[in-house]
């Protein structure tokens, strides 16, 4: 009786491949993908708020301090990337173009504290100081303003605006007595106003801080004899008069090194030119535009002299022209963290983070994520191998599935330990791998005990006829 069956597979069934490489792969695709788009939504949101924004700003003619600065500023801002954008719109003189400012047809403007002040204008910054100079011929000194009332006197300036600032802080009235004080002839000298026969008794000079430290003319004027500086003494009483006139130093050799003009500090007044805001101008704007300003004055500055000092707004409750809160704010705090001026990116970034983190969490979790085979469907695999253990009719075969089952027990505790395997059913798959393994057993011991009693049956019987041959011939 032939012993050999039909033969067995040693094939091990098809598993579900390892799916944690896979989820992992997943897992990191998300992580990347919810910080790029965290990054895009942050952007995204930086390029709307901090849109580009068209300024628009008043300025005189086109050749002056005003439209030549408000120029600077827009190259400025281009070479900076800044989003904000500069309109100029240049006007016969600088009182048109704050005229336009007054009727919020602007949103920016350069005026001086002599000027009359709209209501909403709000100084982002102080572009420049202008002195005022008592010059008086030769040597003769002037005591007081008081003075200058009985003498024709010539006012040396850019505009008309510092004659009527003259008249007002002579306190002279229009009239007869108002024609004495006229403004200088355009391009005239020191020498010529003091020269005989001009008729002018004093000149009032009113220039930019900044250029009259640079103007060589006043010391070769000094070298020649032709004026004394005098100083102001009422420069106080007129700061309190006046709002918008200051109280200044002059410094001695200011004027002049050689000789030294004035010989010692000297009392005078002057004025603030400022750059100025609609009151209605956010607080982002104003202070983004302060900032800017700031930090880039020595390119702001003019060759003439001008805007070559800029000084932050004043922002004391008794200022003439009230600080804009957002250039005030940025004044008051111009050492701000890093937390404080990025705080709103990243709040926002951190608002991403979250909302997207979680979307992609959920599409891993409900959809894309590859689950674990649970423990349980591999009591099927099992259960097949315990019904081929049957027609095994050799302990070759025996082995075969007893190996297939050991692999199967094998892949579940590498699967329960790296995750792609789970735990539902693991009592099923427990209690199907015994009861097979113990029928593999008990198949083997069959085989075995089956074995041995084919052996026996097969082994050939003892020959009488030999036996009694051999008897003969020993007779023999």
């Amino acid at each position: 009786m032939s012993t050999e069956g039909p033969t067995i597979s040693t094939e091990q069934p098809s598993r579900r491949p390892k799916v944690i490489k896979t989820n992992q792969q997943q897992v990191l695709l998300y992580v990347v993908l919810t910080l790029l788009l965290s990054l895009a939504t942050v952007w995204a949101g930086r390029t709307l708020v901090h849109s580009s924004e068209t300024l628009t700003f008043a300025v005189g003619a086109p050749n002056s301090d005003e439209a030549l600065f408000a120029a600077k500023l827009a190259t400025v801002l281009k070479n900076n990337a800044s989003r904000f954008r500069i309109k100029l719109v240049n006007n016969p003189d600088n009182a048109k173009a704050v005229a336009q400012f007054d009727r919020k047809q602007a949103d920016l403007a350069i005026l001086r504290t002599d000027a009359k002040v709209p209501p909403r204008a709000r100084t982002l910054a102080i572009l420049e100081h202008d002195l005022v100079l008592l010059l008086g011929p030769g040597n003769k000194k002037i005591k007081s303003l008081a003075e200058l009332k009985k003498k024709k006197v010539a006012v040396l300036a850019q505009n008309e605006s510092s004659l009527a600032f003259v008249r007002s802080i002579l306190d002279i009235p229009e009239g007869p007595d108002a024609a004495k004080i006229q403004m200088a002839p355009q391009g005239a000298t020191l020498d010529k106003l003091f020269a005989p026969g001009s008729g002018f008794g004093a000149v009032v000079g009113i220039v930019h801080a900044s250029r009259a430290v640079r103007d060589k003319a006043y010391e070769q004027a000094a070298r020649r004899g032709g004026f004394t500086l005098n100083a102001i003494d009422e420069a106080k009483a007129l700061a309190r008069k006046f709002p918008g006139i200051s109280a200044e130093t002059l410094t001695a050799g200011t004027l002049s090194a050689s000789p030294e003009i004035p010989d010692d500090d000297l009392d005078t007044i002057g004025l603030e030119w400022l750059l100025v805001a609609q009151s209605k101008m956010s607080l982002t704007t104003a202070g983004e535009l302060a900032r800017i300003v700031y930090e880039n004055k020595s390119e702001l500055g003019l060759d003439s002299g001008f805007a070559t000092r800029i000084e932050p707004a004043s922002v004391e409750k008794d200022a003439y022209v009230m600080a804009h809160q957002g250039a005030a704010d940025y004044i008051n705090d111009d050492t701000k963290s890093f937390m404080d001026k990025y705080s709103d990116l990243m709040y926002l970034g951190a608002a991403a983070l979250s909302v997207i983190g979680s979307i992609f969490a959920a599409i891993y979790a409900k959809i894309t994520r590859i689950a674990p085979e649970k423990a349980s469907e591999l009591s099927t695999a099992i259960l097949d191998i315990g019904e081929r253990i049957e027609h095994a009719h050799s302990l070759d075969q025996l082995e075969c599935l007893q190996d297939e089952l050991e692999g199967i027990l094998r892949g579940a505790v590498i699967g329960l330990r790296d995750g792609t395997i789970s735990t539902d059913g693991l009592d099923t798959f427990k209690l199907g791998y015994e009861f097979v393994r113990d029928e593999i057993g008990m198949r083997r011991d069959y085989l075995k005990r089956h074995a041995s009693e084919a052996e026996k049956a097969a082994s050939p019987s003892h020959d009488d006829t030999n036996v009694v041959v051999v008897k003969t011939a020993q007779s023999a």
